[in-house]
């Protein structure tokens, strides 16, 4: 899959603010109940806006969650209807999965534009890139991934993203877990660390001179 065929950062060309140093903030695998309103909380204090890559089945069961995100400025896009590994769906299954998850988005929160899709694990397929282009969505990926679904402590959480951040670059964060990977007993879906670290990581990016701000409008 050549890199070219979705989005890593965002060329200053599509960036209205174009000689800002701005960046991005993306959150995946949510809504969660417990952690994307904590989420939610600290970019209102710090007044700053993200995208959240929603999978469509968290979106149908946390209802209120998404309107909330709209409802403060925020993006909701596309992470696919239950998160499947795309390179083991068939062309159908994917097309179900990106459909599925804008009908379920539009139907909860009719206010909710869906301009993005994100693959999930990042696993780019020529059925996935093909099925989001019929359904009008642009594919978008990230430049500074700090890993915090493992739980490498809030501390490498916000090392990991200022030692990547460059002006156009979109950072991936967590606010949630796909539903099948969450396993009684463990911590493995906990996005505590994260919630820590985007308390941190706002007021680093401004004292360094970036400003993060929504994702371009069109690509």
């Amino acid at each position: 899959m050549k890199h070219l065929d979705y989005i890593c950062k965002v060329p200053s060309a599509f960036d209205v603010n174009t000689g800002d140093r701005s960046v991005y903030l993306t959150f995946d695998d949510g809504p969660h109940p417990l952690f994307t309103p904590k989420i939610l909380d600290v970019l209102a204090e710090h007044r700053v806006p993200a995208a959240f890559f929603v999978i469509g089945s968290c979106a149908a069961a946390q209802r209120d969650l998404i309107r909330r995100i709209v409802a403060e400025g925020h993006e909701v896009a596309n992470h696919t209807m239950t998160h499947p590994d795309p390179s083991r769906c068939k062309p159908d299954e994917v097309q179900y999965e990106i459909l599925a998850a804008n009908r379920t988005i539009k139907l909860v929160c009719p206010q909710a534009s869906v301009r993005y899709m994100r693959a999930p694990f990042g696993i780019w397929t020529e059925d996935l890139l093909t099925a989001s282009a019929r359904a009008g969505l642009t594919p978008v990926h990230w430049s500074a991934d700090p890993r915090d679904w493992s739980r490498p402590g809030a501390n490498a959480i916000v090392d990991a993203v200022l030692g990547s951040i460059r002006p156009g670059v979109i950072v991936l964060l967590h606010d949630g877990c796909p539903p099948d990977e969450l396993n009684p007993g463990t911590r493995a879906g906990l996005r505590d660390q994260t919630v820590r670290a985007l308390s941190r990581l706002i007021p680093a990016l401004h004292d360094r001179g970036f400003e993060i701000r929504s994702l371009p409008q069109r690509y």
